[in-house]
């Protein structure tokens, strides 16, 4: 028995030596020809492994036998999966590893452009609590745009003026669909203000130059904004201030998938120009009145359809100082009414994620320009516009991996106007169709591109035109980035040139921009250097009433830097930006003689904004400047069919201080069943007189400046939401 249980033991102790001896599993792990460490290796199934080391090489023992799957895992690469056999020999496996394509990795390209979305990685820059918070900008995105890096200060015409661009070089666009008249209808050395409201917006997309190729007609940049997809939850607010009330209401439905909304407005500054000493001389106030309404509907599949439409009215009459001998005044009275409507759907398709939209306006614009002599009218002119526009856009776009993919459509604007000027009538009609098609490659999660191109059609010019772009973004070191971008952009005639049957092409800019951008927690550094060259631009003759295009050959240039630095973690609460503007341009287009710099061009161009709040106090101080060079500023006459310059100068530097205070009176009340903000407003609280230009007399002997309206403006009022608190959104957001 003794000698059986021996011998047992010897087999069991030989069997043992076989089946769990240990065998060691080694290798080293690269990638581009380089040691990588801290990837997981692991046998599947067992709880064998190990981590590679700062070489790349890792080792490990098993005792597992068999047909086996070595895992290498991390999150910055592949996974990658290999079989193995364990028999009784040791194992060496290298591996290559292939980097993993992850979009909150990848390097974004973002050359010329700003975006503030809720749907996107990048630092987000003037939300729509930030234009409502930026002091002086009064709510409106465009005003707020003005303290970012590009954009001049212009104060007495209404448009974005980009990098040496005119306002009209500029487009804005609702949910991908053109929208015509974003601003107010105006009167000259009047700007006219944003048509909507800064709340219907959910993100924005600001290009400066080098703009996607879904997107034309605008030689400078585009303002991309989307639209809210659903509000929160059943709400109702009120606006109440000296100037305005207005009240809007938003309706959600129990299973938060469709919304509808409604709201009215009105404007009158009658008791503030009263208050306030205006510079302008209004024979009848500023008035509007504003109503719009909304539906919104969450499909199945995740997709949205959205429907927008509003109705502006508004009214003026201005009376300003003749420089003639035969007047004493003169008055420009305005009668305006706007319908604008969007409808827009997207949706995915398996692979494919289809964008349509559509946008319609209507617009109409009565002025009478008349002299007056002893209060008794003398002379009127009037100048009248009615017009019809309606944009169609299908984007059709496909992923091919994460941060990779195609996407082509194609894009309709008709545009008919009828519009008269004194005895002068004309019809103006003209189809543009477009087709574009443009791809982001990402090659790497440090490497992209976005390579488009957009070839567009003007029946009334009788022309095509081809755009290519390219631009290309490499991370460089951790938080630094840089991108490349060029482009060639087209862009009609403004129609309110085009009084004449001359041949006329295209007008067309070249973009170059160069980027680097440090972009960490709390902070973003971004320093961009541009170039542009224009050609085939408008040259006219004419007033400023009345201009005519005689031909398509001007051309001009801009370059510049910029700088813009925010910082929402040095100092303690408060949130601040810092930009500033170098602007080198010349043009010789529309009436100008010879080439100049641009009469709305400042070479130089200084912003700040601070902002902080105070939870004890439930307050929030926020505080802006803007500084900018004297612009140039030119009197040029037609003498003789000859164009000349007959005076000429250099305005004074402009600049202006601006501060506002937001009070949460319901701040810390569990059981308000309203928020409220107490808003007060003071802009240009220093008094500064600024002067945008001159008008002269038709002999030039006389001039009058063209000033702001008034001076410093202050603005009171509240703002209430019954049904939805918006608390926490205020005080995270700097309100």
């Amino acid at each position: 028995m003794k000698s059986i249980l021996k011998i047992i033991s010897i087999l069991t102790f030989l069997i043992s030596g076989v089946f769990f001896a240990q065998i060691k599993i080694s290798g080293k792990i690269s990638y581009k020809n380089k040691g990588v460490a801290n990837i997981s290796i692991t046998l599947k199934d067992t709880y064998d492994g190990a981590t590679s080391d700062a070489e790349g090489n890792y080792t490990f023992e098993t005792c597992e036998k068999g047909n086996k799957i070595l895992v290498f895992t991390n999150t910055k690469f592949e996974n990658v999966e290999r079989p193995i056999i364990i028999s009784t020999e040791n194992i060496t496996q290298d591996v290559e590893l292939k980097e993993q394509l992850n979009e909150i990795d990848a390097v974004v390209i973002s050359a010329g452009s700003i975006e503030a979305s809720d749907k996107k990685r990048a630092t987000a820059l003037l939300t729509p609590i930030d234009i409502y918070t930026t002091a002086g900008a009064d709510g409106q995105i465009t005003a707020a745009l003005n303290y970012l890096p590009g954009v001049q200060k212009v104060g007495e015409t209404e448009g974005i003026f980009v990098r040496g661009g005119t306002g009209a070089e500029t487009k804005i666009f609702m949910d991908g669909s053109l929208i015509n008249n974003y601003f107010s209808n105006s009167v000259p050395g009047i700007a006219g203000r944003d048509q909507f409201n800064t709340s219907l917006f959910k993100g924005n997309i600001f290009s400066s130059g080098g703009y996607s190729a879904l997107y034309g007609q605008a030689l400078s940049g585009v303002l991309i904004l989307e639209s809210v997809d659903l509000p929160e939850q059943t709400s109702f607010d009120i606006g109440v201030s000296p100037i305005f009330l207005n009240g809007s209401y938003q309706k959600l439905n129990t299973a938060k998938t469709a919304s509808y909304g409604a709201s009215l407005g009105y404007l009158n500054i009658t008791l503030v120009d009263k208050l306030l000493k205006y510079n302008t001389d209004f024979d009848k106030v500023p008035q509007n009145i504003s109503a719009d309404a909304n539906f919104r509907i969450k499909t199945k599949g995740g997709g949205f359809l959205k429907y927008y439409t509003k109705f502006d009215t508004n009214k003026l009459a201005v009376l300003s100082e003749s420089l003639e001998p035969d007047s004493d005044k003169n008055k420009v009275a305005l009668k305006g009414n706007n319908i604008f409507q969007n409808l827009s759907f997207k949706q995915k398709f398996g692979r494919y994620l289809l964008n349509v939209g559509s946008s319609y306006t209507y617009n109409k614009s009565d002025v009478d320009f008349t002299t007056l002599l002893n209060n008794v009218p003398q002379n009127t002119i009037n100048s009248k516009t009615t017009g019809n526009y309606i944009n169609a856009k299908a984007v059709l776009e496909r992923k091919f991996n994460k941060i990779s993919a195609v996407r082509g459509g194609f894009e309709f604007n008709n545009a008919n106007e009828d519009s008269r000027y004194g005895i002068f009538q004309k019809n103006y009609s003209d189809l543009l169709s477009a087709g574009f098609v443009e791809t982001d490659l990402g090659f790497s999660n440090n490497f992209s591109a976005k390579i488009g191109a957009r070839a567009e059609n003007s029946s009334y010019l009788n022309h095509w035109n081809f755009a290519p772009r390219v631009a290309v973004a490499y991370r460089i070191a951790k938080d630094f980035t840089t991108s490349l971008a060029y482009g060639k952009f087209f862009q009609n005639p403004e129609s309110k040139y085009l009084n004449s049957n001359v041949p006329l092409t295209f007008q067309k800019a070249d973009h170059y921009i160069f980027q680097i951008q440090r972009n960490t927690e709390g902070r973003n550094l971004r320093l961009e250097a541009f170039y542009k060259k224009y050609d085939q631009l408008i040259k006219t003759n004419g007033n400023q009433n009345f201009s005519t295009a005689i031909n398509n050959q001007g051309n001009g240039f801009a370059k510049g830097l910029e700088l813009f630095w925010r910082d929402k973690k040095s100092i303690k609460d408060i949130d601040y930006w810092v930009t500033y503007s170098y602007l080198d341009s010349k043009r010789d287009f529309q009436n100008y003689p010879i080439s100049l710099a641009p009469g709305f061009a400042a070479k130089h161009t200084l912003s700040a904004v601070a902002k902080k709040f105070v939870t004890k106090w439930k307050t929030g101080f926020n505080m802006s400047y803007t500084y900018s060079s004297g612009r140039p500023y030119y009197d040029i006459v037609d003498n003789n069919g000859q164009n000349i310059i007959r005076n000429e100068g250099k305005l004074k530097d402009y600049s202006g201080l601006n501060f506002s205070l937001n009070y949460l009176p319901n701040l810390g009340k569990k059981d308000s069943k309203a928020f409220t903000v107490l808003v007060l407003s003071v802009s240009n609280i220093l008094g500064q007189k600024n002067i945008y230009g001159y008008n002269y007399s038709n002999n030039g002997l006389r001039r009058s400046p063209v000033t702001p309206t008034v001076n410093t403006f202050v603005f009171i009022g509240a703002f209430i939401s019954f049904g939805q608190d918006k608390t926490n959104d205020a005080i995270n957001n700097n309100l």
